[in-house]
C-alpha cells in the first residue's frame, strides 16, 4: 500500500482525495518536482528544492512549506513507504478558488501533495529516440503540471517504438519532452545552454559540473538539428534514468549502434559520486 501527503496528512494514495475546483484539476495551474531516493536517502534534495522555488516564484505561488518541512516530509514518505530506491513525486497547485475562473479569487490556499514509490532502475540500458517539432509553451523552464504537449510527444516517440522524443524548434535540439539531451563529438560534450526553452535538470546541471573535473571538456551551447545525425554519442538525462545512452535516432544507429566509450566513463564518474553523497548524506 503506498502512502501519500495531502494538505498535512498522511494516508493511502487511494483515499487521497481533492476538490473537483481545485484550479491543478481544472487549469493545470501548478507546479511539481521528482526527487530520486537511493538506499532510502534522497539524493540532490537541495538542488531539487530550489528548482521547486523557482517554478513557484515563475507562476506566482508561495512556496507553502520550508525547506526543512519539506525534507521532513519527504523523509517520512521515505520510510512509510519502504525505504530503498524510491522515486518522490511533490505537487502544488494554487488550489481551489470558487467556481472555475481564469483568475483566483484571493486569498488561495495551495494544494500540496506528495508520494514516492519504489522504481527497479534499469540506467545502463540503451534507448531509442525520434526528434519532433516543438509544440509547447513557452517558459519550458517552469516545471509545470500542464504536461500534455509532453504526453503527446512521447506518446509518438512510444508509437514509433522510441523511449524518448527529442524536441526540436526553429531547428534547434532543446531537450528530451522528459529529459535533458547530451551530444558527443570528437571527445567534446554539447548541451544546450539554460534559457526558456528547457528545464534546467539537476541530473544535467551535475554532469556540466563534473565533467570538467575529469579532464572532459563541456560546452553548453546550441545543438542544431543535423548535429544529432553525425554525432558520436548522444545521452538523455533525468532524475530517474540518470544517464541513458541512445543508440538509436529516427530508427538509424548513433555511431556503431552500442554505448559509446565517453558514456561508459561518464556514467561511472557519475555513479562514484552519487555513491559517495548517499553514503556520507549529502
Amino acid at each position: 500500500m503506498t502512502i501519500a501527503y495531502l494538505n498535512g496528512t498522511f494516508l493511502p494514495v487511494e483515499q487521497a482525495q481533492v476538490s473537483v475546483l481545485d484550479r491543478g484539476f481544472l487549469f493545470g495551474d501548478g507546479v511539481y518536482e521528482v526527487v530520486p531516493v537511493f538506499e532510502g536517502r534522497t539524493f540532490r534534495m537541495a538542488e531539487h528544492l530550489r528548482r521547486l522555488d523557482r517554478s513557484l516564484h515563475a507562476v506566482r505561488i508561495g512556496n507553502p512549506h520550508s525547506h526543512s518541512r519539506w525534507e521532513s516530509i519527504v523523509d517520512e514518505l521515505i520510510v512509510r513507504n519502504g525505504g530503498g530506491a524510491q522515486v518522490v513525486y511533490m505537487q502544488v497547485t494554487r488550489g481551489v478558488a470558487g467556481m472555475r475562473d481564469h483568475v483566483p479569487v484571493a486569498p488561495v490556499v495551495p494544494t500540496v501533495f506528495a508520494m514516492s514509490y519504489p522504481v527497479v532502475r534499469d540506467n545502463h540500458r540503451p534507448v531509442a529516440v525520434v526528434t519532433v517539432d516543438d509544440i509547447r509553451w513557452q517558459w519550458c523552464d517552469v516545471k509545470s503540471i500542464a504536461l500534455l504537449a509532453n504526453v503527446l510527444m512521447r506518446m509518438n516517440a512510444a508509437e514509433e517504438g522510441a523511449y524518448e522524443a527529442l524536441l526540436v524548434r526553429d531547428g534547434l535540439v532543446n531537450e528530451g519532452a522528459a529529459s535533458n539531451v547530451f551530444v558527443v563529438k570528437d571527445g567534446v560534450v554539447v548541451t544546450p545552454p539554460h534559457g526558456k526553452c528547457l528545464l534546467p535538470g539537476v541530473t544535467r546541471d551535475l554532469i556540466v559540473e563534473l565533467l570538467p573535473r575529469h579532464g572532459i571538456e563541456c560546452q553548453e551551447r546550441v545543438i542544431r538539428r543535423p548535429e544529432l545525425d553525425t554525432a558520436d554519442e548522444i545521452w538523455v538525462t533525468g532524475s530517474s534514468r540518470e544517464i541513458a545512452p541512445v543508440t538509436s535516432l529516427n530508427r538509424k544507429a548513433v555511431g556503431n549502434g552500442e554505448p559509446g566509450p565517453l558514456w561508459w566513463r561518464v556514467v561511472a564518474m557519475y555513479e562514484a559520486f552519487r555513491d559517495a553523497a548517499i553514503r556520507s548524506g549529502t
